[in-house]
């Protein structure tokens, strides 16, 4: 009986890694259990979009993406590919030392951190160019990390700054744009719950990103065990969240109930679109 529930992990006997700052075998073991997480939950996701009612699929389509995403990449992370070997600058011991750098991990976030500001901004009712705004800012922030996460000067932390602005103004429009137009379309109360999660998430990337790719105060293991933890509260956790308070939401007022036909156009209670205008009195009328 032993013998058969023993498993062994060999990832990284058939992929060595590379680098003094490398991945170690339980943090290969912690990753295959984030993998495991990612792929139930999107297994678990994409069933439950098959039992929604029609016109009412946006957040699992949305969801569902992110989690195979996720799903493959830290299938790739835990059988130790999809890295760079990078010397680092900060916090070496000798004059000389590398670091396994893990792209894949970047084209993860480049998937969620848009699908979750998408989602974000579906639910509070702001316009498509808000919703465009913050996913070219969750691109940006992504961007200036992995490319300051290979620059292998200080210069490095020129593209940390320039990744965190991206995410204060993302914070920024989320947290106070999103609640603004979330109140016009009944749905404060669930939006401030979920950005305020999120956004509570999103503050600890920063920090751990400088610990680890950036300042290198932290190793490849510790380091993608908190991003690991940050990652599968921001998506799985988040996916089933919104997939629970949806049940509570009309979708017509909030204008993502899509038909065969599109997107349906009537959406909220917005007063400054329907106050008729001032008459103005006639140029020729005035002279009368």
């Amino acid at each position: 009986m032993a013998i058969l529930f023993h498993r062994t992990n060999d990832a990284l006997n058939i992929n060595p890694p590379n680098g003094n700052e490398q991945l170690s075998l339980n943090g290969s073991d912690w990753l295959w259990a984030v993998t495991a997480i990612y792929v139930v939950s999107f297994i678990i996701f994409f069933a439950t979009s098959f039992v929604a009612r029609s016109g009412e699929k946006i957040f699992h389509y949305l969801f569902t993406i992110a989690l195979l995403v996720g799903s493959i990449s830290y299938f790739a992370i835990a059988a130790d590919l999809a890295y760079v070997v990078i010397p680092v600058v900060n916090s070496k011991p000798v004059a000389t030392w590398d670091r396994q750098i893990f792209w894949a991990e970047y084209v993860n976030w480049v998937v969620s951190f848009p699908v979750v500001a998408i989602a974000l901004g579906l639910l509070s009712g702001v316009s498509w160019a808000t919703i465009l705004y913050n996913v070219a800012l969750s691109w940006t922030w992504v961007i200036s990390y992995l490319v300051g996460a290979f620059t292998t000067s200080n210069y490095k932390w020129g593209f940390y700054a320039f990744g965190t602005t991206a995410w204060a103004l993302l914070a920024f429009s989320t947290l106070a744009g999103g609640s603004t137009a979330a109140k016009r379309v009944g749905v404060a109360r669930d939006h401030t719950l979920l950005s305020g999660w999120v956004n509570l998430l999103w503050l600890l990337y920063p920090i751990a990103w400088g610990l680890s790719d950036g300042g290198n105060k932290i190793g490849v293991t510790p380091a993608y065990i908190f991003f690991g933890i940050l990652d599968v509260l921001l998506v799985p956790l988040l996916s089933f969240t919104f997939l629970f308070l949806a049940r509570n939401w009309d979708y017509g007022k909030l204008n993502i109930a899509f038909t065969r036909y599109g997107r349906v156009h009537q959406a909220g209670e917005f007063p400054e679109k329907t106050t008729t205008a001032p008459t103005q009195p006639v140029v020729g009328e005035q002279a009368a």
